[in-house]
């Protein structure tokens, strides 16, 4: 990073200091303005950690005994996939300041939750989630690669740009999965080298149709393992997962 980079990044985050209140922005409980966290240590202890065991392949946790539906037609090189969290109260809501109320920093919090989770072992190649130019635009960045960054800074590895959204594509937010996986149809494509391990970055699991479609892609792009990690996973009712098939 350049100098002059680095000193007007710093700059903004002294004039944020200067501006709001050293309040967490979930709970408004004071914070400790040294440590500059927006999100305080009991709304980080509140985010619930998805249990044991889980599928090997998209981290759902289940009974060992039964068969995962969610995965079970997923790529063969797509292996894996692990969330930090269940979305749920405060998740939710750390991640809709994120990606809908401008508070990209609100990333440092959300990626450090996400440390801990195997993909991102041996300094991963990561790949964000891209977003539309319309919808990047619209947004002034996009939170995936916020994350990405995030776990860069504390992880290591690099972060590689060789997947590209070919379109814009609806919200997801009020599709069924079969309408989910119909609106992604062909949405990604690769640009450059793609290198044959990747790690994908996202903010939200809900059924996965964004990551197969994007892991798809990668290899087809000449990846041979695809591996993913997001910060929140939506608990999903079992009728919704009885229709991934």
């Amino acid at each position: 990073m350049p100098p002059w980079t680095a000193t007007w990044s710093e700059g903004l985050t002294a004039l944020e200091r200067w501006i709001l209140p050293g309040a967490c922005l979930l709970c408004q409980d004071p914070v400790d303005p040294a440590s500059d966290p927006l999100v305080c240590a009991v709304c980080r202890l509140r985010w619930r950690r998805l249990p044991e065991p889980q599928c090997f392949r998209c981290g759902q946790p289940i009974d060992l005994a039964s068969d995962c539906r969610i995965c079970r037609e997923w790529p063969d090189g797509f292996r894996g996939v692990r969330s930090a969290v269940w979305l749920e109260a405060t998740a939710r809501r750390a991640v809709h300041l994120l990606k809908y109320e401008g508070w990209r920093r609100m990333a440092v919090s959300l990626a450090d939750a996400m440390l801990a989770l195997e993909p991102l072992r041996d300094r991963p190649i990561l790949v964000p989630i891209p977003l539309s130019a319309t919808r990047e635009r619209a947004r002034g960045y996009n939170q995936s690669a916020e994350l990405a960054g995030g776990l860069l800074r504390r992880r290591g590895g690099r972060i590689c740009s060789c997947l590209v959204r070919t379109r814009h594509t609806r919200t997801q937010t009020t599709l069924t999965p079969e309408e989910r996986a119909a609106n992604l149809a062909g949405a990604f494509a690769t640009v450059g080298t793609v290198p044959s391990r990747v790690v994908l970055v996202d903010d939200v699991f809900t059924t996965g149709a964004t990551l197969v479609e994007a892991a798809q892609a990668l290899l087809r792009g000449g990846a041979v393992e695809v591996s993913a990690v997001t910060f929140g996973r939506a608990e999903l009712p079992l009728a919704a997962v009885s229709r991934m098939v």
